[in-house]
Formats: C-alpha cells, structure tokens, sequence
C-alpha cells in the first residue's frame, strides 16, 4: 500500500465537494459487477453529468503527472475516476474489484492491477467509514486526511466499514501497470524512491545516480508490457 498525502490540495478538495453537493447520485449497486453488487450500499455521483466529468478529467490529469503515482503504478490506463458518498448507515462490505473493466464510451478494455481512493471528507466530518484492506500481515484500517489518497493492488480484499456519523465522500480508480507482476512492481517503487531521496539530498555521486538510473530503467524496458 501507498499512502499519498496532500494528492489535492485544500482548494481543490473544498471545490470537488462544492460542486458534488449540486449533482445527482445514483444507487451504487448499478455500478457493482457480478457478487460485490451484493454488498455495495452507497451512491454514485452521475458518471455522464458534465459537472462530473470536469471533475473526472482534473483528476485524472492530476494522476498522470503526480510523480508518487507514477512511481507505483507505472500506469499504463487509468480508468475515470468515480465520485462516491456514503451516508450513515451504508457500507461496501468485502469484496475484489474486478479484473476488467471497460473503459466507459469507448471499446477499450483496462485490467485492474492497482486500485486508488482519494478522501474528499475531512477526518472529523464522519464516523466510520474506514477502508479495510486485507493485506498478507493482517487487516489495514485506513482513514486519510481530505486530499489524501492510498494506492493498493487490486487484487486486495476490501470493503468500507458502515458510516455511523456524517457523511464519507471520496473518488475511485483503477490502473492498468506497465508492470504487471506486482512484486516486481513493488521493487521498481522501492528501487525509484531511492533514487528519489538521494536525488533530494544532494550530495550523491553524480556517477552511481546514473548507474541506478540505468538499472532501473532497463529493469522498466525489460519487463514492461505495452
């Protein structure tokens, strides 16, 4: 999991809100394919609005060039993200995002290897509400700040806790990697963010950046599939 802070910044966040408080929502459960339609209670910002889909193109600008995400996904697609609201007392029990999805309006299809959240409410606007992510040690509880986001693999087993208090919003997404095998995915992460901090203190050898940069990049070119 990769948590990302501060993805929007607090204008961003307090305009994505302004703006979804004046669209319609629909049953989520429309939405859901196959068993997760089951245990989805939520609501689902219209997808088709056009207030939305300024929204959905932001946000996806804003993923294409945020470098963390980047670094974790390689994304190859990035399917449009989706604006949801959990009201007290809904919930999305568990489930596993599907592996493919059709990108919407178009005949392109996009595998999931990597899901994000983005949090659009403020930690103390509601109760509840966590996303639950069963990773190989154990449960993770997740609550972000406004603005925050997590990525996570797709192929994790999830669900969003029951809101008891107030009123959870967020966005959604999914991304094809140019790396599919996600240890080897996890390694270039690791691998980058290295690079990135000793880009950052200045001091490192010009000479063994380039061989890291090297390695890394013809890690990328051997194992990327496009």
């Amino acid at each position: 999991m990769i948590i990302i802070d501060n993805l929007l910044s607090p204008a961003e966040v307090n305009h994505f809100r302004q703006v979804l408080t004046s669209v319609p929502f629909n049953d989520g459960k429309t939405t859901a394919m196959g068993m997760a339609a089951g245990v989805k209670n939520n609501g689902q910002a219209d997808a088709q609005h056009p207030d939305v889909l300024t929204l959905t193109n932001h946000l996806l600008a804003k993923l294409g060039q945020h470098p963390q995400v980047v670094s974790g996904a390689l994304p190859q697609r990035i399917f449009p993200p989706c604006f949801n609201r959990y009201s007290e007392s809904q919930t999305y029990g568990y489930h596993v995002d599907a592996a493919i999805m059709r990108i919407p309006n178009t005949p392109d299809v996009l595998r999931s290897d990597m899901s994000m959240t983005v949090f659009l409410s403020h930690e103390d606007e509601y109760e509840g509400g966590e996303l639950v992510i069963q990773t190989g040690f154990g449960e993770q509880r997740v609550k972000r700040p406004a603005g925050g986001a997590i990525l996570y693999p797709s192929s994790s087993l999830h669900k969003v806790t029951p809101v008891t208090k107030g009123e959870r919003v967020a966005a959604i997404t999914w991304m094809q990697s140019m790396v599919p095998d996600q240890q080897l995915r996890e390694t270039l992460y690791e691998l980058d963010q290295s690079i990135q901090s000793l880009i950052n203190k200045g001091n490192a050898d010009r000479d063994e950046l380039d061989r890291l940069h090297h390695v890394y990049h013809n890690l990328i070119r051997k194992f990327s599939v496009i």
